[in-house]
């Protein structure tokens, strides 16, 4: 079973991803913020408690206050001290070839996603096979 972190701006984002999770046999708890920063902070204060901390982090790019940026340059460093491999994946409508390219710099980035997430792609990741 896989713990979901979806840090988006869009409510539509956040609606699709409930309906796609709802039902899901292989996710047992998802969260969804429009605030990165509080998803950091989190994981500093629950570093050491692996069982707290999500598996995946579905990550979009382009936010208000705390840019997806800003989340990666944090998440890149404080990965380091988790007790756990966290699965971070860009998901982002921007279809900039330089956000890609950007993107894995960072070591955290599993894999950079156009929007809209297919619910094939969505179990395959929870299941760890992307």
């Amino acid at each position: 079973m896989c713990k979901v972190v979806l840090i988006d701006d869009n409510p539509i984002d956040h609606y699709i991803m409930r309906t796609m999770l709802y039902s899901n046999q292989v996710c047992e708890q998802a969260t969804y913020t429009f605030d990165g920063s509080m998803i950091i902070e989190y994981m500093e204060v629950n570093k050491s408690e692996p069982k707290k901390l999500p598996d995946v982090i579905f990550l979009d790019l382009t936010m208000p206050d705390f840019s997806g940026w800003e989340f990666l340059e944090k998440f890149d460093k404080l990965q380091e001290s988790l007790n756990k491999r966290i699965n971070l994946h860009v998901m982002t409508s921007s279809v900039r070839e330089s956000d890609k390219e950007r993107s894995t710099k960072y070591s955290c980035v599993s894999s950079f996603i156009s929007k809209p997430l297919s619910r094939q792609m969505l179990d395959n990741i929870c299941l760890g096979q992307a």
